[in-house]
């Protein structure tokens, strides 16, 4: 078996960081929608969650796109090269706009977007009761795909490692590399 080319520990924690937080954060919103007693306090902590994801994807992606990354396995074929290509931007894509989408609603819906329990952000729309009613149904439909794009990548990476074996996960994992 051969070496496998891992991604820098930089890239690695925030790759690991984001995945937690997005997890988290659709955990806390799939939870909320269906939350009477607890709303206030989940909706809180998901618009957190939210900002937090927001400001650690604009690192990434700016990490992203001013650092090569490993070259991939040779497993991976030139039509799936560009599949890997396109679902990345895609799930940078997603990253970006569910925070935004969601800062927009509630601006929208006339609150203020409160994070880490006191500190208020601006309004990023205006206060339309209207224009709340499309970006929540948007906010849903991007979680939704959001969801899909994680499954498939977590799917494409466990394919590869455990049928293919050409570790294509230890290229983001943490540990001693073996060869």
């Amino acid at each position: 078996m051969t070496m496998v080319e891992r991604y820098p520990i930089r890239t690695r924690i925030l790759h690991w960081l984001t995945a937690a937080l997005v997890f988290s954060a659709l955990f806390v919103g799939f939870v909320m929608v269906n939350s009477l007693g607890s709303y206030g306090a989940l909706v809180g902590v998901h618009m957190t969650l939210g900002v937090l994801i927001l400001l650690i994807v604009v690192v990434r992606a700016a990490n992203r796109f001013t650092h090569r990354t490993p070259r991939l396995p040779d497993t991976v074929g030139s039509v799936e090269h560009a599949l890997v290509v396109g679902s990345e931007i895609g799930l940078y894509a997603l990253m970006l706009a569910q925070p935004l989408i969601g800062w927009a609603m509630v601006s929208a819906a006339g609150r203020p977007v409160v994070v880490f329990g006191s500190f208020a952000l601006p309004r990023i729309a205006p206060f339309d009761a209207d224009v709340y009613f499309v970006l929540r149904q948007t906010h849903s439909v991007l979680a939704y795909l959001l969801v899909a794009a994680i499954a498939a990548h977590v799917s494409a990476v466990l394919l590869h490692t455990l049928t293919l074996r050409d570790r294509m996960l230890s290229r983001m994992t943490f540990g001693t590399r073996r060869g």
